[in-house]
């Protein structure tokens, strides 16, 4: 792809995200349902947070691609190399998945991970947005340009932290109110709960190794 049409291409989901992430921003607190943002408010959900993260994330690209685009070598480089690590290590994995987790758990029962109090608050648009949209651009980005993944032992250590930070964020949420953020989680006991952090790690790890596994054979196709 031409880095002209690769920046208009990353300016616009930029601003795509920009826009889904201050539409959540909209609700408006007494039309939220008792359970949904109160204490860590959207803050503590992982489907914002990713939203959050995509936005800075297509930022970085647009920007690289413009200093692409009027040959300022020394500071693209960085700017890359910050564009990659975040793709590689969280920009993917989180995209794929939220994509996965949400629509596993709402299929089989959507009181677990959005109860259907919602649908009267957040248009059908805005969840799509939210968890499915997602997914499509994480994969099309992957074929839009090379992304260069990183050492693989550095790459899942700083992936297995952010995943550690995260979890100890609901764990500390839950000491400080007594609530789950996700409804799910009250169904488990303590051994089960260790038990679904532990497979939902080994899953982004291996949802990680999946992307660099595509970007890889993609771009080797390609060169």
């Amino acid at each position: 792809m031409a880095i002209a049409t690769l920046a208009l291409y990353h300016s616009l989901v930029f601003v795509w995200y920009i826009f889904v992430t201050y539409s959540i921003s909209l609700v408006r607190a007494e039309d939220r349902p008792s359970e949904v943002f109160l204490y860590g408010r959207q803050w503590k959900y992982l489907t914002v947070l990713n939203l959050v993260l995509q936005a800075v994330f297509y930022g970085i690209s647009f920007l690289a691609d413009v200093l692409r685009l009027i040959k300022k070598l020394p500071s693209v480089k960085y700017i890359i190399s910050c564009r990659d690590l975040l793709f590689s290590v969280l920009a993917f994995p989180l995209s794929t998945f939220v994509f996965m987790s949400f629509w596993v758990l709402y299929t089989y029962n959507r009181e677990l991970v959005y109860p259907k109090s919602l649908d009267g608050i957040i248009p059908m648009w805005l969840n799509h947005a939210m968890h499915t949209i997602v997914l499509p651009l994480a994969l099309l980005e992957i074929f839009a340009t090379p992304h260069r993944y990183p050492p693989k032992k550095k790459g899942l250590i700083l992936l297995g932290f952010v995943s550690v930070a995260y979890l100890s964020w609901v764990l500390w949420i839950y000491s400080v109110t007594g609530e789950w953020v996700y409804p799910l989680f009250t169904f488990f006991s303590p051994v089960g709960l260790a038990a679904f952090f532990c497979s939902s790690i080994v899953l982004i790890v291996w949802i990680y190794n999946i992307g660099e596994f595509l970007n890889r054979m993609i771009w080797a196709c390609v060169s």
